[in-house]
């Protein structure tokens, strides 16, 4: 394998691993606050319908994104005022949410634009476009280092640099700020945060809504940046891998960012079957390709994973001490 060839599979990769950060992300600030959710493939699926629909019709990418992580966030405060305010389960709050993102998305998007459920086709103007990065065409010529900068650091959407810099951003807010102090205490040892005079309640709508909107990025960026337009079931299974990457990561920023990239590099490889074939001198069933992401979610979580504890207070509705 080629060193260009390799770039174009590490550039899939980042790509294809985008999506799948953000939701990790948003997972991590709402399980952090002892609120398991689910319903990560639903928001995002939910977002990326709308924001499609919305870029179409208004021509604007950004509001798009707007619009999708508005979806994004209905349904998280729906996923609140189920498990937080009348102290449902959260996981069954979560499928419900998928469930209703699966029907809904598809039932609106006929009703609206009577395509078999799909949003047209999006044009310039509706999409994210690739951002060349000061210097990049200049440095490209230089060996090694000019073609990693030109072609794999530059050329992403804006959405894909927003990603990479929530790693950085989530890790601070959660261990360098008072906010992330007691969001993390709220799903360690509630009742000692609310013997503080701070509102558990509110922390952890806080949480959710954060995965909101991390969950609306990531759907919107499926339709409007990775592809050009809406269609049924697009985020297939993404929310479950970012969930399986989250819990690889033992509920860590950097850590999720590493267990993104590793998933993106598998779903990078089932676009590139030329590569493995290559490496192995063998021929790979595209089936294979297919499933691989899946298998390795198995693989990891029963067997390499060790022992993943994840916050005390995860899954359990807080009732006030009278």
């Amino acid at each position: 394998m080629d060193f260009g060839t390799l770039l174009q599979v590490l550039d899939s990769t980042v790509r294809l691993a985008t999506p799948l950060l953000l939701a990790c992300l948003a997972g991590l600030f709402s399980e952090r606050a002892g609120i398991f959710d689910i319903g990560l493939e639903g928001k995002m699926l939910a977002a990326a319908m709308l924001s499609a629909a919305m870029a179409f019709v208004t021509g604007s990418a950004w509001i798009g994104l707007l619009a999708g992580i508005g979806a994004s966030m209905s349904l998280a405060a729906v996923h609140g005022i189920a498990s937080i305010t009348f102290r449902g389960n959260q996981l069954i709050s979560g499928v419900a949410i998928n469930f209703l993102a699966a029907g809904l998305t598809v039932v609106v998007a006929q009703s609206w634009f009577s395509q078999g459920g799909r949003t047209p086709a999006l044009m310039s103007g509706g999409r994210f476009e690739p951002i060349t990065l000061p210097f990049a065409e200049a440095l490209s010529d230089i060996p090694i280092l000019g073609p990693l900068y030109a072609e794999l650091i530059s050329g992403h959407t804006i959405i894909v640099y927003i990603a990479l810099l929530a790693v950085p951003a989530t890790w601070w807010i959660l261990f360098r700020t008072r906010f992330g102090l007691r969001l993390r205490a709220v799903g360690e040892n509630p009742a000692a945060v609310d013997t503080a005079g701070i509102s558990v309640v509110g922390l952890r709508f806080a949480a959710v809504a954060i995965c909101g909107i991390l969950c609306g990025i990531a759907g919107a960026y499926l339709s409007t940046a990775l592809q050009a337009g809406f269609t049924k079931d697009m985020t297939a299974g993404r929310g479950f891998i970012a969930l399986a990457a989250l819990i690889f990561a033992k509920w860590r920023p950097w850590a999720a960012l590493g267990a993104c990239l590793l998933f993106g590099f598998l779903q990078a490889l089932e676009l590139r079957p030329d590569v493995i074939e290559a490496v192995l001198s063998v021929r790979v069933w595209p089936q294979l390709l297919v499933a691989l992401p899946y298998i390795a979610t198995v693989i990891i979580l029963a067997g390499f994973v060790g022992k993943a504890i994840p916050p005390r207070a995860g899954g359990e509705p807080y009732v006030k001490e009278r």
